[in-house]
């Protein structure tokens, strides 16, 4: 592969809803720029950027790919998002790092859920799309009815490029609506024919609404379109051209990925319409010393400086980091630093990839995206720098995970070998979350839903062949009193020679602090030196509590009197004569159980809030108020953390896949009193 300077370089994300044909439509790119002989299918398990076995196992995109593509002396890096929004670590590095781009809509769904949370994205980036109607040889194809749903779904200013000739099986191409063309596909090429009269009505309407828009981007190309001159080809795609990229306009195209219909017009009006790296905005940093913020331009002459957006575990070659060079140039053997870490690195293997494949490359520009490995502690969201100019970029934010599970190994003899392979994965993935919780016993694996979970699961048994079996999450619950009630505790032990004795009285009452401890003592009943030792023992004796052996809190113990002897009083005797005070003021201070309350905010379209809301009751929840924003709802509530275990799933059956929620942990709140049973019994189990 050759060099590529800036301005010949594209930077595109390839989105959609799941099976809308992504996978498909990378295959046809990468055939069209002859950079492949046959195109590969999903369904083979073929394909150059479904490359992972749990990929091909799925038949689905689970990881983002790099795809570059050599057309017309441009370089086109694709990025291949996984459709499901169980992904998103995914989707936000990708977009961190792309200028532009293309949309993939399934003609016989039309506008799904997937495609309206991508246009979101997007919108919120302002990253200029084309968006491309994929399967017009399908049955039950309706273009216009599709047309419609992209205007209604995802705005006004989605305009058609093109317009189909032939349906279903008859679909043979399109009249390319600016150039005034029509195309014919073959089977293996395609040529310029004479547009149908048929056609002709609607197509030059078309024309003249985009020509109407152009002549309005100036006085001069008004006057021309005013006169009835015809604008210049070129004044056409400038004034097209600024209208995508400050998304005045989303062009629309048609076509078949597995006939490899309309890609050659796609790859076209990316070079001609989407921005090069160095246009939009400049990059924002801070400077690594000072703090300070800097701005960086894609530019070769300023200093160099990378982020990484993505990290690959390989077997045999370790982490490969995947880069999108911000600034100056990158080349083999040139020294760097991590400048978020401080630490200093040298590039020992550079090369560009494609899905799996390397290719050697010693030279890359500002703007273009390449590949490092083999070098140690480099991670997803690092910033690699000029070591004399240190700028960081600010890593993309992780999300919060949403449901949680138990893992262990079917075979015990794995268990060193899972702690390993998790956190060798958690560099290729830092969305999902690995804990382990002294309470239950339990490793936990915490992610954004079933099918990222899984992923994770499987890539540890075919990379690390570590067999996980699976548990619902245990509630973390505590427990406390309602009452305040005093005890006594007095430890006496004599068995010849010294004797151990310690005499307490104790007041224990409910708090607003987790635990505290004071004293008020009087005439040396007890002597000072002893407190300690009684505030000892009270913190290892709530470690658990008389129910179900769960951690105490909100407990405020006072020493207030007791007694000692001069020979056998010890700290030991102490410590426990006020676990003998604890366990004896439990049975009259009315224990009870506490739960973890979260706060959730579930964003959820206008047709939804009834049910979730209702749901949210159901849950024992109580909703503290809304948020409208773009025909979405975000509902706030308060809910107990042991009603949302399972809310990621329950959530995505209640909202045809279309909510999302964050959770956080709030505080400890009373179980109702019908409850406290249940748990005690399950956890005594």
């Amino acid at each position: 592969m050759k060099e590529y300077t800036t301005k010949e370089i594209r930077n595109i994300a390839i989105l959609g809803h799941q099976g809308s044909g992504k996978t498909s439509i990378s295959e046809a790119l990468l055939y069209v720029g002859k950079a492949i002989e046959k195109k590969g299918e999903v369904e083979r398990k073929n394909t150059v950027s479904d490359f992972l076995v749990e990929e091909q196992n799925k038949l689905s995109s689970l990881s983002l790919s790099v795809i570059p593509v050599e057309w017309k002396d441009y370089k086109l890096n694709f990025i291949d998002v996984p459709g499901s929004d169980e992904f998103v670590g995914d989707l936000s590095q990708a977009l961190e790092v792309v200028k532009g781009a293309v949309i993939m809509i399934d003609a016989t769904k039309g506008v799904e859920v997937g495609t309206e949370r991508v246009w979101a994205e997007i919108r919120k980036r302002h990253i200029p799309a084309i968006l491309y109607i994929n399967k017009m040889d399908k049955e039950n194809v309706k273009f216009e009815t599709v047309l419609e749903a992209i205007r209604e779904k995802l705005g006004k200013k989605a305009v058609p490029f093109c317009w189909p000739i032939g349906h279903e099986e008859n679909f043979e191409g399109f009249v390319n609506v600016i150039e005034m063309k029509a195309r014919i596909f073959d089977g293996t090429d395609s040529h310029d024919a004479e547009i149908w009269d048929e056609k002709k009505p609607k197509v030059e309407e078309l024309h003249n609404m985009i020509l109407e828009s152009v002549a309005e981007t100036s006085e001069e190309l008004l006057d021309l379109y005013l006169s009835g001159e015809e604008i210049p080809e070129q004044k056409i795609k400038e004034a097209l051209r600024a209208g995508i990229m400050e998304g005045e306009l989303t062009p629309v195209i048609v076509g078949s990925a597995t006939k490899t219909i309309g890609v050659r017009t796609l790859l076209n009006m990316l070079i001609d319409y989407l921005p090069a790296p160095d246009e939009l905005r400049p990059l924002v940093g801070k400077d690594a010393k000072t703090g300070e913020e800097v701005t960086r331009l894609t530019h070769d002459d300023e200093p160099f400086s990378a982020y990484v957006f993505k990290t690959l575990v390989d077997p045999f070659l370790g982490a490969i980091n995947f880069l999108k060079i911000n600034s100056g140039t990158l080349k083999l053997g040139q020294e760097f630093v991590l400048s978020n870490k401080g630490e200093t690195k040298k590039i020992t293997n550079l090369f560009a990839i494609r899905g799996k494949s390397q290719i050697p490359c010693d030279l890359f520009h500002a703007g273009d995206m390449c590949s490092v490995a083999k070098i140690e502690g480099i991670e997803t969201g690092d910033t690699l720098a000029d070591p004399k100019s240190q700028i960081v970029y600010p890593p993309v934010a992780i999300p919060t995970p949403v449901i949680y599970i138990a893992v262990h190994p079917k075979n015990k003899n794995d268990e060193d070998k899972i702690s390993m392979a998790l956190h060798r994965l958690n560099t290729e993935d830092p969305t999902f979350v690995i804990q382990r919780n002294k309470e239950t016993s339990q490793l936990l694996l915490g992610g954004q839903g079933m099918t990222h979970l899984n992923y994770v699961l499987e890539r540890m048994k075919t990379m690390f062949k570590v067999d996980i079996e699976i548990d619902d999450q245990k509630i973390v619950y505590r427990e406390t009193i309602k009452k305040t009630v005093s005890a006594e505790g007095k430890h006496k032990k004599q068995s010849g020679g010294a004797g151990q004795f310690g005499h307490v009285w104790i007041k224990f009452e409910p708090s607003e602090k987790l635990f505290e401890f004071s004293e008020d003592v009087f005439g040396g009943a007890v002597p000072r030196n002893y407190f300690p030792a009684v505030e000892k023992g009270l913190l290892e004796i709530i470690e658990s509590g008389p129910l179900a052996g769960f951690p105490v809190i909100n407990l405020k113990a006072t020493l207030y009197d007791g007694s000692f002897h001069p020979v056998d009083s010890n700290e030991i005797s102490f410590k426990l004569a006020a676990a003998l005070a604890f366990k004896e003021a439990m049975k009259t201070a009315q224990p009870t159980i506490l739960e973890p309350i979260v706060k959730v905010e579930v964003t959820i379209k206008d047709q939804f809030v009834g049910d979730v809301m209702g749901d949210m009751n159901k849950r024992r929840g109580r909703v503290l108020g809304m948020n409208q924003s773009e025909g979405f709802q975000m509902v706030i509530a308060e809910v107990p953390e042991a009603e949302i275990v399972k809310y990621a799933i329950d959530l995505k059956a209640m909202t045809q896949g279309s909510g999302s929620f964050t959770r956080e942990f709030l505080r400890y709140e009373e179980v109702p009193h019908q409850l406290i049973d249940k748990i005690v019994e399950a956890y005594k189990k």
